[in-house]
């Protein structure tokens, strides 16, 4: 027996039973959709949103009517698109009725919020696929500490490059010499990055890149997604 949980939501994926359990998934969905707390929306096989709650539209910044039909990547930062695809194919081939991903959306004010989000596969009493839920855990920030950027480039070629050195532990003194900057000129980058995504301290600027999609988890040494450069 597969089970498929996020919260309170939870499907039974075994094969007995199938048409019951996919109507039990529909009907579930529904009776969840405005449960307060929740932050859910479900999408079709386009990864478009077909509807979605109170919390879900507060959360991103929008209103039912423009959220209606929208891709659900336009409301998440490019830094986060390819791990999310990869997921969602998961999802759309049958390889897995569920999902837990790391999430970096774009609110209101563009402001950039992280948190988690669970992606869970739906099916039609027929036993198809029929849409994708999606719960978002957004993380308990207050706003002072929201992140306001372009969606698409917030650093310069040469602040990744500073910001990839410093996810790998080099000093100010090696990066000065391996970019041909002075010291200074390299805390003035480092001081501008340290605004820019409100961090307190040089691990604190690498701990909120990495949240913020910025630097990929999957490789090393780090690097910074092309997304996020001008």
């Amino acid at each position: 027996m597969h089970t498929v949980a996020a919260g309170t939501l939870a499907y039974d994926h075994s094969d007995a039973g199938t048409r019951d359990n996919a109507v039990a998934d529909i009907d579930v969905f529904r009776s969840l959709l405005e449960r307060s707390g929740l932050c859910l929306a479900s999408l079709d096989l386009r990864l478009r949103v077909v509807e979605a709650n109170d919390d879900f539209v507060a959360q991103f910044g929008h209103s039912r009517e423009t959220l209606r039909g929208r891709s659900f990547y336009e409301l998440l930062h490019p830094g986060v698109h390819g791990p999310m695809r990869r997921q969602f194919e998961r999802l759309l081939d049958g390889r897995r009725h569920r999902f837990v991903e790391h999430l970096a959306g774009v609110g209101p004010r563009d402001a950039v919020f992280t948190g988690d989000i669970t992606g869970i596969a739906v099916h039609a009493p027929s036993g198809e696929l029929a849409l994708i839920v999606v719960v978002v855990n957004p993380e308990k920030n207050d706003d002072a500490n929201a992140v306001v950027v372009d969606r698409n480039r917030i650093l310069t070629e040469l602040d990744a490059r500073i910001l990839e050195g410093i996810a790998t532990g080099e000093s100010t003194v090696r990066l000065a010499s391996r970019l041909f900057l002075s010291r200074q000129g390299v805390e003035y980058h480092v001081g501008t990055m340290l605004k820019k995504l409100k961090a307190p301290n040089r691990a604190a600027l690498v701990s909120r890149a990495y949240s913020l999609g910025v630097l990929s988890v999957a490789s090393w040494p780090p690097k910074v997604s092309p997304d996020y450069v001008k």
